[in-house]
């Protein structure tokens, strides 16, 4: 347990080397937002977390029964991971954010769809607030 990083895992290296290539810029792990976002990106209000299979519970009823050793802990452990997970995206939607969540194999597997997808949010959230604004042109999406 003591190896198990908490911030800057390989996921999560990987994802934000991709995103600074497409010239989205972030802050990294930003303790003054609920959950402390993995990747935050302020000025389009979207925070993007990074979860690990195993500790977030990706497929948890089917995994559940599978487990062996020390399985109260266990259970109880990414349960309230899980719980967790849910009430900080809550907080962060009230909050009007842009809640991402991706699981470590789709970064692995699909790197670019995932890059794609955090792109898609910032080009949402440029029209939604164009669309508030009456009478502005709609701007073309320019990335830093």
């Amino acid at each position: 347990m003591s190896r198990i990083r908490s911030k800057d895992t390989a996921i999560e290296v990987m994802l934000r080397k991709a995103l600074w290539r497409e010239g989205v810029r972030y802050r990294k792990n930003d303790r003054r937002f609920p959950g402390s976002p993995d990747i935050i990106i302020q000025k389009f209000q979207i925070a993007v977390f990074c979860d690990g299979e195993f500790w977030h519970g990706k497929n948890w009823d089917a995994k559940k029964p599978r487990l062996r050793s020390n399985r109260d802990y266990w259970i109880a452990k990414i349960e309230r991971n899980m719980r967790r997970d849910h009430e900080t995206d809550r907080r962060l939607k009230i909050l009007g954010w842009t809640v991402i969540r991706f699981w470590g194999s789709e970064i692995r597997k699909n790197l670019t769809a995932c890059v794609d997808e955090v792109k898609d949010a910032i080009f949402q959230v440029q029209l939604d607030s164009y669309d508030d604004a009456e009478g502005l042109e709609k701007p073309l999406v320019t990335f830093y």
